[in-house]
C-alpha cells in the first residue's frame, strides 16, 4: 500500500527561503512535501520579530487551514526567545501536530540525556544569551563561546570551517555531553556525522531535530545515515 503523503507547513519568520535550505533538502524523505512559507517579520533586525505572538499563532493558523497542512514546523530559535511560550499556543491553538527549532532541539538532547551543551549559533552575544537562559530554563548546563557580529559572517563558512570551529569550541570548554547547533545559516549538516566521530559526542542540529521530531508526531520514521546519530538511530520521542 502506497504510504500517504504528508503536506507540512515549514515556516520562517523571514523570507520563504534560504541559500542554507538545499543541504536540509537531501534530508526530506519522499513522502513529505514541504510547503515554504516566510511571515516577512523582519527587514534589518531580527528583534523586530519581539512581541509578535499573537500575529504569528494567527497568521499560522491561517495558513494551517486554507493549505490542508498536516503538521506545521515553525523555524528559527530567534522567533520563540522572543515570543516566550510561541510553541505551547501555537499548539493549544492548531489541531495538528507543531514543533518548533528549540522545542524539537530539547526534545532530541534529551532522549539523549545531555544535561550540559555546547551551543553554536550564527548569531550575536545577545541572541546567544537568550538562547541560553531557554535552555538554561529547561535545565541544561550550557557553554557558548562564540558569537558572530553579522549572521551573513556564519553564513560564509563552508563544512570544513564550521568543522574548525566546532573543534576549536570543543577543546576550550571542556566536557559537555552534545553539541548543539541552533540556527541554520550555520550549516553542518555535511559534517555532522565525522564531528560526531571525532569528537565522540552527540551533535543535534535544529533543522534534522525538527523533521525527526514532527514526523515522530505523525508516527511516521525515516531513517537516514550520514547526518549524525538523531536520524541514523531514529529514537522514540
Amino acid at each position: 500500500m502506497a504510504t500517504e503523503q504528508l503536506n507540512i507547513g515549514f515556516i520562517s519568520p523571514g523570507p520563504a527561503t534560504w541559500p542554507h535550505y538545499d543541504s536540509f533538502r537531501a534530508l526530506i524523505p519522499e513522502f513529505v512535501k514541504f510547503d515554504f512559507q516566510g511571515l516577512g517579520l523582519y527587514g534589518k533586525s531580527l528583534y523586530e520579530i519581539t512581541g509578535r505572538k499573537t500575529e504569528i499563532v494567527s497568521r499560522i493558523g491561517e495558513l494551517a487551514l486554507a493549505k490542508r497542512w498536516h503538521a506545521v514546523i515553525v523555524i528559527g530559535a530567534p522567533t520563540e526567545v522572543m515570543n516566550p511560550g510561541l510553541c505551547a499556543d501555537l499548539k493549544a491553538a492548531l489541531t495538528i501536530p507543531v514543533t518548533t527549532a528549540l522545542s524539537a532541539s530539547v526534545a532530541a538532547l534529551k532522549t539523549y540525556q545531555a544535561k550540559r551543551l555546547l551551543l553554536l549559533t550564527p548569531f550575536e552575544s545577545r541572541l546567544n544569551r537568550m538562547i541560553e537562559d531557554y535552555l538554561r530554563a529547561g535545565g541544561f548546563e550550557v557553554v557558548a563561546p562564540r558569537s558572530f557580529a553579522d549572521i551573513g559572517q556564519a553564513g560564509q563558512l563552508g563544512p570544513e570551517a564550521v568543522y574548525d570551529l566546532t573543534t576549536e569550541a570543543f577543546k576550550e570548554c571542556g566536557n559537555v555531553d552534545a553539541i548543539y547547533f541552533q540556527g541554520a545559516v550555520l550549516d553542518p549538516l555535511k559534517v555532522l556525522e565525522k564531528i560526531e566521530s571525532d569528537l565522540k559526542t552527540i551533535a543535534i542540529a535544529s533543522n534534522p531535530a525538527m523533521l525527526w521530531d514532527i514526523l515522530s508526531q505523525l508516527g511516521r520514521r525515516s531513517v537516514i545515515s550520514g547526518y549524525g546519530r538523531l536520524l541514523a538511530d531514529w529514537p522514540a520521542i
